[in-house]
């Protein structure tokens, strides 16, 4: 039988002194993450979280698995989530799982060796220790796999719309500089933000400066040919300057006529109409 209250209470009792004795063990030479800071707020936070952890897998031995589990999940998304276990390398968050798992097992065998009449229960024990400890990492890699994406996601999106500025002039007019490699999943965010920033701030000239492009294949320059024909269609007129001839290039094999668009060699030359 697993349930064991006398057990239970001998680890929560311990908890505090199995927080500190695994915080004094950490390899505090990890190049960044949570386990090498030094911030004391950082620290506090961490012990914390080792403390809860204890406080809800000792209920392993006295609630039934399902019940457990359930419980624990809490734990498992706070930690998940938690910002400076994001900017952890998760293998190692994964080694520190390892070495408090160790710690359990030493202290079963501590247990066991102050109650004897219980050895015969060891091997269930750590058994059910071990399993728990499975549950609990698969749960925790999904769990941070998730929430990493999200971050990353969001991070991709504010990069892009730090990469794709829509920069408002005098007279409605507004510049669009772009800068960079332009991949085809960029090239549909831009067309999308540009038809949405020129609406909102009601632009009526956008000046689109391509000096900063090196290459952009034929599915981006479809992009951008797309994008001017959308803003003409909401009454946006567009300049385009800084075209290279490797650009001119692939326009032309595409057979991509920009014959009703202004088009200027420089940025400078470009903003001088219309002032």
């Amino acid at each position: 039988m697993h349930r064991n209250i006398a057990l239970h209470k001998f680890i929560l009792d311990k908890a505090k002194i199995l927080t500190e004795e695994w915080y004094e063990s950490l390899d505090k030479s990890d190049p960044y993450g949570v386990y090498s800071s030094n911030n004391p707020e950082v620290i506090a936070n961490l012990k914390k979280q080792n403390y809860d952890f204890h406080f809800h897998l000792c209920n392993i031995f006295v609630e039934e698995e399902t019940v457990f589990f359930q419980e624990f999940q809490q734990w498992i998304v706070t930690i998940a989530k938690d910002d400076q276990h994001l900017n952890t390398p998760i293998h190692f968050t994964l080694r520190e799982f390892s070495r408090v798992r160790e710690q359990y097992l030493d202290f079963i065998a501590e247990y066991i060796s102050i109650n004897e009449t219980d050895k015969n229960n060891e091997i269930a024990w750590n058994r059910l220790i071990m399993k728990a400890f499975d549950k609990v990492i698969l749960k925790f890699v999904e769990e941070h796999q998730h929430y990493a994406e999200q971050k990353l996601k969001a991070q991709q999106e504010m990069i892009q719309e730090l990469s794709s500025p829509i920069i408002a002039l005098d007279n409605n007019r507004a510049l669009l500089p772009l800068v960079g490699d332009i991949d085809t999943s960029r090239a549909k965010f831009i067309l999308e933000h540009t038809l949405e920033q020129c609406s909102e701030l009601g632009v009526s000239h956008l000046y689109i400066d391509l000096s900063g492009v090196v290459i952009i294949d034929t599915m981006v320059a479809d992009q951008i040919y797309q994008l001017i024909s959308a803003l003409n269609l909401i009454g946006v007129t567009t300049t385009l300057s800084g075209i290279r001839p490797e650009i001119a290039q692939t326009t032309v094999q595409l057979g991509l006529s920009f014959d009703k668009v202004s088009i200027k060699s420089t940025l400078a030359g470009a903003l001088s109409i219309n002032r």
